[in-house]
């Protein structure tokens, strides 16, 4: 597996975040998320957007991450907000989503971030057990979907002490990673 860097406007990158959109069209019986997303917000380095290759060179996983401050409702300086996290059907269960999570807490820390945050909802189940199990906990609800009652919102302390992702042997950094 090998974990790179992108833009979000990378043709792969596009690819998956419109297989992510039907995922949530299909779940929520609606026209997915439509949180508008700049590309621009995943520059390093005050974001990140990664994609997941298997051993063939096809784009399986993906995710990033965006810089928020306290004036942004719900958010506090420091904050790094994860977005577009997604791992393709055909090869879930297999921890490419625990790898791709600590890579972007990794690369979050590094950019001197002290806290993520995600949105995510009830009908992703597998989704709030992943961040559940990695260390997040339940936060003040923000982003376009905080009145929604479907909409779940959590946060994690980016601090070496409190740090409960799985280890990341193999990788070499928020350059790229391979294992």
């Amino acid at each position: 597996m090998d974990i790179r860097p992108v833009s979000f406007s990378h043709p792969d990158a596009v690819k998956l975040n419109g297989r992510v959109q039907l995922e949530y069209a299909e779940r929520y019986q609606d026209e997915g998320d439509v949180t508008h997303l700049d590309p621009a917000i995943f520059e390093p380095p005050q974001g990140l957007y990664l994609i997941a290759y298997d051993n063939q060179g096809t784009p399986v996983a993906t995710g990033g991450w965006r810089s928020r401050s306290e004036n942004d409702p719900g958010h506090e300086d420091g904050d790094a907000e994860i977005k577009r996290m997604y791992v393709i059907p055909e090869v879930r269960g297999h921890g490419l989503s625990r790898l791709v999570l600590a890579a972007l807490e990794d690369d979050a820390r590094a950019a001197a971030r002290t806290r993520m945050v995600l949105e995510t909802g009830t009908k992703l189940p597998e989704a709030v057990s992943l961040y559940t199990s990695s260390g997040y906990e339940p936060c003040a609800k923000f982003g376009h979907y905080r009145f929604d009652e479907l909409s779940r919102c959590y946060a994690k302390p980016l601090t070496a002490a409190t740090e409960t992702a799985p280890a990341t042997a193999g990788t070499a950094g928020p350059e790229t990673a391979t294992v």
